[in-house]
């Protein structure tokens, strides 16, 4: 073999070696055998005898010794994972507690947390984590964590954390059980990854085990594929049954228009309804779920939303019953665009219908993830009943952190009618120890109603969807994501979503963080950042959208962000669509607006964010500011509240348009404890002229056991006389109770 051909070979062989190199050692984790006292004070001689993770700065400056010294240990025993924490202080004075909310949301106080990725698969895992009030934070992290995406904190769990506090610091004590964990067990032996976190809120420093470089991002800790693994001599735990019958009753009043179209006409509805939910771990990885007449009903309404584009609105997933292993069936083609979207369960042709039961089966088989959903809803007096089927499988493929898989959905009406869609998909670390990532997506449905009008107009089947993607997954240096996408003009998941149809184009988000290690620079990253999205229509190849979006961000170590951005946009409108009263009309359009954003740090007593944006829009003009302050009063009291203002003038037209849009809202929680609390909304927008409110009232004694008191309202503050048929007094009014209470068998 000649030399240029060795060569030639080499570098491929050292490739292929490392992408498949992966071993690791792993921490045995010692067994309790001792007992625990659950007080929250890590005093008991089991916590004494047990080594402390050697804990170092990820965050603001990596590889340095803490600020504060922390003693974490990890035991177990045969029902229960535990974690004890000692987080001492120099200066008790400055721990900060500003919540004790279940589940909060922000980093506005000292936080301990660990992450499990029980089935270390370096992708998806379980985050539990507490603040000195001892509340219970919760999250089931997939697609590797790392941002806000990847982390659902809606999902809940049963487990406890208790802490204390002295002049020396604060304590930690948590005890997970092994039942609400999914593991899968090799023999007598578990492998899990695991990440512990404490966040110094007076410093905005955070510290880690292991050592994870900040270049992943300051939300690292939550990236499964940076974990260590540990090792447990646990192969069996007890497997209980989950009973969680529910009651909910309630009165609302609802004004509506009559068939005529002449007058509002109201009616009043009392309601008295129950159901069951049973989960069952039918072995270590793999769950069972049951619902009988479901209550999908949410104690949360949902914010209204300003939207100035043609494309429709993304509501999240708020409904309890679809948490758990949602990244199992988690199937997300483009942005916003899903195969599968569990929000259209449940409603047709935008109308909600009664969920009559389901079942679903979740978890992992040796390296396949699996996922079984069935659901059956009630017909109504306009629409048939429906059957909604899920099947979502997908397996570990050539090192931890890629897989393929494949997804089947159906929705099928008693009436005949029915809905198929399939897809596939792929990603792939290109090296394992490496930052980069193909990913491949291909799907596509089938719809009767679709197929007999293209049979009648004898026009060709448009329903593919697919899409070819790199990305570098990193803050710091290049980071970019780029993809070539195609969504056809007849694409339709009947259990999915799609934002927009009949496009193709490119997009690539560039940036290159510049990121200091100089402990003394109070930077922590900035960079330029460039944005480029093209997309033409396939029914005529004419432009759709164009976007060239070049800007710069700057975060500091202390928490305060800015970014600053040029946007040139170019728009093919299709079709007039209007803009509350506003029409904008069908063709080409470009323009170019100047955006600003700040914000601080959460932790600081009164944080903000403010966004604002200057330029032309379509063949006119707009200005939008927006400012969300929030005030952490103290542990009790939080008050938040956001206003958005967006001025729109069109000078060149005749009728010389011009709008101003001012959406505002106000949000109070009130907690007595980490177990009772008040919270109350209210939103206003000027152009609808409705004003929404919702207040709420949680008891939640343990995990399982929650009580809701809710009162929804809906309203028109306009002149009601102003149009005919006039406004009636108010569109919604909602008073409901619920209870939920989980036996455990």
């Amino acid at each position: 073999m000649n030399s240029p051909v060795k060569l030639a070979i080499i570098p491929f062989l050292l490739f292929i070696t490392s992408a498949f190199s992966f071993a690791q050692e792993s921490l045995i984790i010692q067994k309790n055998l001792g007992q625990i006292n659950f007080d929250g004070h890590v005093d008991e001689e089991v916590w004494q005898s047990l080594p402390h993770l050697p804990m170092t700065v990820s965050t603001p400056n990596f590889g340095n010794e803490p600020s504060e010294h922390s003693e974490v240990m990890l035991t177990y025993d045969d029902e229960y994972f535990w974690v004890g924490a000692r987080l001492y202080t120099k200066d008790p004075t400055t721990i900060i507690a500003n919540s004790m909310k279940r589940d909060e949301r922000s980093l506005n106080s000292d936080v301990f947390g660990i992450l499990l990725d029980t089935y270390n698969d370096n992708e998806n895992g379980y985050a539990f984590s507490t603040m000195p009030t001892g509340i219970r934070i919760d999250a089931a992290i997939s697609n590797d964590g790392g941002s806000f995406r990847g982390v659902n904190q809606d999902w809940n769990t049963f487990w406890d954390v208790k802490t204390s506090r002295d002049d020396k610091g604060w304590y930690v004590e948590m005890r997970i059980p092994f039942s609400s964990l999914r593991f899968q067990p090799v023999g007598n032996t578990t492998t899990m990854g695991v990440i512990v976190m404490r966040y110094i809120s007076h410093l905005n420093e955070i510290v880690t085990f292991p050592s994870i470089d900040p270049r992943y991002g300051q939300m690292a800790y939550l990236k499964p594929s940076l974990s260590s693994e540990i090792q447990l001599e646990i192969s069996k735990t007890k497997r209980p049954v989950y009973i969680s019958p529910y009651v909910i009753g309630g009165y609302q009043q609802n004004w509506s228009l009559n068939e005529a179209g002449t007058a509002y006409q109201k009616a009043n509805k009392t309601t008295i309804n129950g159901g069951l939910d049973v989960k069952y771990s039918v072995t270590s990885n793999l769950t069972l779920d049951v619902t009988v007449n479901p209550d999908f009903a949410q104690v949360e309404a949902d914010n209204q939303q300003v939207n100035l584009t043609r494309y429709s609105l993304f509501f999240p997933e708020k409904r309890s019953f679809f948490q758990e292993g949602a990244n199992i069936f988690d199937f997300n083609l483009l942005g916003m665009t899903r195969l599968f979207y569990s929000r259209n369960i449940g409603l047709s042709n935008g109308q909600p219908t009664t969920i009559l039961g389901g079942a679903r089966m979740y978890g992992s088989v040796g390296k396949w993830g699996l996922g079984l959903l069935n659901m059956q809803t009630d017909k109504t007096s306009i629409n048939p009943g429906e059957n909604f089927g899920v099947v979502r499988a997908r397996r570990d493929v050539i090192n931890p952190y890629s897989y393929v898989g494949g997804m089947f959905t159906s929705r099928i009406g008693t009436n005949g009618n029915k809905n198929l869609a399939y897809g596939l998909d792929a990603n792939i670390r290109v090296k394992s120890t490496g930052d980069d990532y193909l990913i491949v997506k291909f799907a596509q449905t089938f719809d009767d109603n679709i197929s007999d009008l293209l049979k009648q107009e004898n026009e060709k089947h448009d329903n593919i969807f697919a899409y070819l993607g790199w990305q570098k997954r990193r803050e710091e240096k290049l980071n970019f994501f780029a993809n070539l996408k195609y969504t056809g003009q007849h694409f339709t998941p009947g259990v999915g979503h799609v934002q927009k149809q009949g496009l193709y184009g490119a997009f690539a988000n560039i940036s290159y963080g510049f990121m200091p290690r100089n402990e003394k620079s109070p930077i922590f990253l900035h960079g330029p950042t460039f944005r480029y999205d093209i997309e033409k229509r396939v029914i005529d190849d004419k432009m759709e959208w164009h976007v060239i979006n070049p800007g710069w961000e700057f975060e500091t170590k202390s928490g305060f962000e800015a970014e600053v951005d040029l946007r040139y946009e170019e728009q093919g409108v299709h079709w007039d669509f209007p803009i509350w009263d506003i029409l904008i009309p069908q063709g080409k359009y470009a323009y170019t607006t100047f955006n600003v954003s700040l914000s601080n740090s959460s932790a600081k007593k009164l944080s903000y964010r403010l966004g604002s944006s200057i330029g032309t829009f379509y063949d006119g003009e707009g200005i939008q500011v927006e400012l969300r302050p929030r005030w952490n009063v103290s542990s009790n009291f939080q008050l938040g509240a956001m206003y958005s203002f967006n001025v729109l003038r069109f000078p060149e037209r005749e009728t010389k348009d011009r709008l101003n849009i001012h959406m505002a809202d106000l949000n109070a929680l009130y907690m007595f404890n980490t177990k009772l609390s008040v919270s109350a909304f209210v939103q206003y927008v000027n152009t609808s002229k409705e004003l929404i409110s919702n207040m709420r009232v949680r008891y939640n004694p343990s995990e399982g056991k929650d009580l809701y008191f809710v009162i929804n309202d809906a309203r028109f503050l306009g002149d009601k006389t102003a149009v005919t048929p006039n406004y009636p007094p108010f569109y919604n009014n909602t008073v409901m109770i619920k209870y939920t209470h989980t036996f455990i068998l």
